[in-house]
């Protein structure tokens, strides 16, 4: 390992992970792990040495000190969301987020909360609302608040949506527990520094020694500590040296946050809470553009306001398309909007005082229009517009056409910038100028209040002349910015991205205290080396530099054409190692992560639910896309490239549910993917097992049916175990019974293809073989009671589970034959009652085949939920609906369709009472089913499904639309005593005019259970 001669190792760090481990620290080296913590969010990427993960301070101590003894660097790491660099480096990066997770205890008197370092701010504001019985919170609340760490917010100096009130973490630090960089044990606190542990000889000297240190040089610099520092509410570049002063009463804790891991190793920290506000209100405002809106924040300053966030019109129209519309809805006019939320804090009279605010905006004569947001789930959508927007503003849409794809790809490097909020609209103006003088595009969005914009630019980093303007541009906004008596950071830090600009805020006075400050805690240098002091160029480590230019042959049209390219690549695999102009498609595909880390959230949407099961990043679906990446980048050719055992790894676990690509603000489709490298992984070799047994279901599901009662019995006994173990199965997981030949029969031989009939039921492999009853119950629901109004089509195949297991080249010889048997020269809505087999013809059909015919097709499907929504809006008048219902929407319906569908169709339908269980089943297609992945399955299925079923009252449907949901509710019921025995139920079957009772029986067969069984399928 080479470091800078600052910086230089007296141990051999490649031992790294080994000597770690003889510690007995959890210490991993493994070359797919170096390549998940070699990003974050920024534009950055260097590759550790190893990843420790610390389950208590002595860990991390312990850590420390070998580092320090062998000249290792450290870096320190909470969720990895951060935009400037500063959680990525060549040393032990030691990760809190994994084990370090507990809010150890809360003081609803005192106000105060005691977090370790990897707490999650949103499980830390929940775990003090439930102790305080809702009255307090934790006030910071970034974008990413579902994922970053307490360890990260005081890293950086985190603020969020609501700083307009309540600052920064600075302003909520009362102490901080702390490990110096040779893993000493000491209290920073509101007064000074002392030993964690009094007994500590050691610490209680280093502490000493450092107060020593730190008073000197408060006592020597008093002037321009007092000039150059917290000028602004926003300043958070370098170090935070002005709260050493005396009249701040020596404040060491405040002093380190904001520090970005580069002076100590944050282990817990003792934090202030505010009172919730129970009565806020959001007021929505438009304006022309986004300057016009800075011109009124003073205005709104003044009605004491908790949030004044904002947003463009890009941001907007690419949530738009990507989600459907009815995701950004309740926005007033205009071409900016500012969020402005009141509460009983704000005045005591909160609409008195908006219509009053509304009254002198008016008159300002810059507000277009306005709206009054009051309806709790709709403040939740617009909010997330907002949070989630630097993932939206990466890739965006053509404002000229949303349709076409992502117009526009905006990267972070000078996207946190800060002035003071009177200050704000001049700023804007000349940062539009230098943009256009650049020729950048900017996509502006945050906390107006405080003068804090985020903004994302079009900058080119994958060619030299792009790099070039990169850095010209961010010098002259160092410039612009610093003109406007503003600071280059505002609550993301500096770390690569910054901190070489540092010069151009700070005198060489105020640089020399940040050394000072730095080498006092860290002489040796090796804590987060390259950020604030002594920092690496702006250009040096870019993720996007050095990608070589190869052509990785793809089945899928992954819609990210590059110059000189369709966005396709039916060519040979020969033709794979040709090098072609522009952008790859399938590298820039990979490339959509960006590392925001919304896929490591704990709650909301359903992403990602294997990450949510093991709390392991390799399980994340960035950490999954970051490993890709290093494919694409190291690989030595392409053809080793696909056979990656990293990448084999890392997708083992992923459930293909496809969620990330609707809760991924920059739609990474991880199925896809997936689907696209076993593809090639596994061409021309053996297959696991499950691949053929489940993947070649379609094929040998009809000849099963007439053998039903034969496989029944075997999956009904002892030989079930050894025939799932051959077939590459769990022996745990219930297997389905099938349907006997006679009973297929009859629900299926009355549903012919109909030229005249207005729609088309299209039933797939498994509803025919497992549910023929569904199929029924959707013809009679779609022909109003009439099967004879129906046009069935029966003898086709979606092709999913070739899809799933990365047999694209059947799949498409499949697919092919369903799209030409389906154009038939209408456009009559083909409905399909398996939401996975719908969202695999409405996606990846036309994905896969490149044809009119196939798009025809693709455009004409619908999910049986969707379909009985366009029934509702034409008059159809349902059966009496039950006053209940818990339903367990399918990923793909969720992803493909719109994750409200189900739940909006039910309540249109009359069904007072829905309880949505939020999350994967856990089964999802053949995952739950294979061999390694039972425990996983069984720990996403607690997530929402299982919770949901315990908490039903008897007699409640459960509706499962998706044959793997209704696989897993029956699996649950069967295995856990605390949820009543229960079946799921099909939309279909609860629409059926003919249906007497919901089934009550399962549809698994399980040698181990006794209990109802299935009187057709014996």
């Amino acid at each position: 390992m080479t470091l800078t001669p600052q910086r230089e190792t007296t141990g051999d760090a490649v031992d790294a992970a080994i000597a770690l481990r003889g510690l007995g620290l959890d210490a991993d080296d493994s070359t797919r792990r170096r390549a998940e913590y070699s990003y974050d969010a920024s534009n950055y990427r260097l590759s550790p040495v190893c990843v420790v993960f610390p389950r208590t301070d002595i860990d991390v101590a312990t850590t420390a000190r070998w580092c320090h003894d062998n000249g290792v660097p450290i870096i320190a790491r909470g969720g990895g969301t951060g935009m400037g660099g500063n959680a990525i480096g060549e040393g032990v990066v030691i990760d809190f987020s994994r084990h370090m997770d507990a809010v150890t205890s809360v003081d609803v008197e005192g106000r105060t909360a005691v977090a370790q370092s990897g707490v999650v701010l949103t499980a830390l504001q929940k775990r003090v609302r439930e102790v305080s019985d809702g009255a307090l919170t934790f006030a910071p609340d970034p974008s990413s608040q579902s994922r970053a760490t307490v360890g990260g917010a005081i890293g950086n100096d985190a603020c969020g949506n609501h700083s307009v009130r309540y600052g920064r973490t600075t302003d909520h630090v009362v102490a901080i527990s702390l490990v110096t960089a040779d893993g000493v044990r000491l209290t920073a606190t509101r007064t000074g520094l002392r030993a964690t542990d009094p007994g500590d000889s050691a610490a209680v000297r280093r502490a000493e020694d450092l107060t020593d240190a730190l008073r000197d040089l408060v006592g020597d610099n008093l002037a321009p500590l007092r000039t150059e520092l917290e000028r602004i509410p926003r300043q958070v570049s370098g170090y935070h040296l002005a709260h050493l002063l005396p009249e701040r009463g020596f404040d060491v804790a405040r002093a380190l946050v904001g520090s970005e891991g580069t002076c100590a190793i944050v282990v817990s920290a003792t934090v202030s809470l505010v009172p919730v506000a129970v009565h806020p209100q959001l007021l929505c405002l438009g304006y022309r553009d986004v300057v016009d809106a800075a011109r009124d924040v003073p205005t709104m300053l003044s009605f004491s306001p908790s949030a004044i966030e904002g947003i463009d019109e890009r941001i907007v129209a690419t949530m738009r398309a990507r989600r459907g519309r009815s995701s950004v809805e309740g926005l007033p006019d205009g071409n900016a909007w500012i969020y402005v939320e009141l509460d009983e804090f704000s005045a005591d009279d909160v609409p008195a005082a908006i219509s009053d605010l509304l009254e002198k905006l008016r008159a300002e004569g810059r507000l277009v229009d306005a709206r009054t947001v009051t309806d709790p789930a709709a403040r939740t959508m617009l909010w997330r517009v907002r949070e989630d927007g630097a993932g939206l503003s990466s890739r965006l849409v053509d404002l000229d056409d949303p349709d076409a794809g992502s117009g526009y790809e905006s990267w972070p490097g000078w996207e946190d910038s800060a002035v003071a909020p009177e200050n704000l609209p001049e700023y804007l103006e000349g940062f539009q100028d230098l943009l256009a003088r650049h020729g950048l595009t900017g996509v502006m969005y945050g906390h107006f209040g405080a003068g804090c914009m985020h903004v994302r630019i079009t900058f080119d980093q994958r060619t030299e002349a792009g790099r070039a303007v990169m850095l010209a541009f961010c010098r002259d906004a160092a410039h612009l910015v610093v003109a406007h008596g503003g600071s280059l950071s505002g609550e993301h830090g500096d770390g690569r991205a910054r901190s070489e600009l540092l010069p151009i805020m700070y005198s060489p006075t105020m640089m020399s205290m940040f050394a000072a400050f730095k080498d006092a805690w860290d002489p040796r240098r090796i804590l987060n080396p390259g950020s604030i002091v002594d920092p690496d160029a702006i250009g040096d480590h870019l993720a996007l530099d050095g990608i070589p230019t190869r052509r990785w042959t793809t089945a899928f049209d992954l819609g990210i054409p590059g110059p000189g390219s369709d966005g396709r690549a039916d060519h040979p695999l020969e033709a794979a190692e040709l090098e072609m102009p522009g952008i790859d498609p399938f590298v820039h595909a990979t490339q959509a992560c960006i590392g925001v880390g919304r896929c490591r959230s704990h709650s909301g949407g359903v992403m990602c639910p294997s990450y949510r099961a093991t709390r392991d990043e390799k399980d994340s679906t960035r950490a999954r896309a970051r490993v890709l990446q290093e494919m694409t980048r190291t690989a030595p050719d392409i053809a080793t490239g696909w056979r990656s055992k990293d990448v084999r790894d890392s997708l083992d676990l992923c459930l293909s549910c496809k969620a990330c690509s609707t809760d991924c603000p920059t739609g990474v489709d991880m199925a896809t993917y997936r689907s696209e490298f076993f593809s090639h992984h596994y061409r021309r070799r053996l297959r696991p097992m499950s691949h053929y047994a489940l993947g070649w279901m379609p094929a040998w599901l009809r000849p099963a049916t007439a053998l039903a009662p034969a496989i029944n019995a075997v999956l009904g006994s002892r030989l079930s175990g050894p025939a799932a173990r051959v077939a590459g199965l769990d022996a745990r997981r219930s297997m389905p019974r099938f349907a006997r030949r006679k009973n297929v029969r009859a629900a299926l031989v009355p549903l012919v293809r109909r030229t005249d009939a207005p729609v088309v039921l299209f039933l797939d492999s498994f509803t025919k073989a497992f549910r023929p009853d569904v199929a029924t119950a959707a013809a009679r629901v779609l022909g109003s009671g009439h099967t004879d109004r129906v046009s069935c089509e029966k003898d086709n195949c979606c092709a999913l589970t070739w899809i799933s297991t990365g047999q694209l080249d059947h799949a498409k010889k499949v697919l092919t034959r369903t799209a030409d048997a389906l154009d038939d020269g209408t456009d009559r809505p083909i409905v399909v009652p398996e939401p996975s087999c719908a969202a695999a013809l409405r996606k990846d059909l036309p994905e896969l085949v490149h044809t009119d015919a196939a798009r025809r097709v693709a455009a004409r499907v619908r999910s049986f939920a969707a379909h009985v929504g366009e029934m509702l809006d034409d008059g159809y008048t349902p059966p009496a609906m039950p006053t209940s219902v818990t339903v367990q929407t399918h990923c793909h319906e969720y992803a493909v369709f719109g994750p409200a569908t189900q739940v909006s169709v039910l309540k249109r339908l009359g069904v007072s009472e829905v309880t949505s269980a939020d999350g994967c089943c856990g089964v999802a297609g053949n995952f739950g089913f294979e061999r390694g992945h039972y425990e996983v399955s069984m720990a996403v299925g607690e997530q929402a499904l299982a919770p949901a079923l315990r908490a039903r009252t008897d007699g409640t449907p459960v509706l499962t639309d998706g044959f793997s949901c209704a696989m897993a509710v029956d699996h649950l019921s069967g295995v856990d005593s605390a949820i009543t025995s229960v079946a799921g139920t099909h939309l279909a079957e609860l629409l059926d005019p003919e249906r007497a009772t919901l089934r009550p029986e399962p549809l698994y067969t399980d040698p181990l259970r006794t209990g109802p069984t299935r009187k057709d399928s014996t």
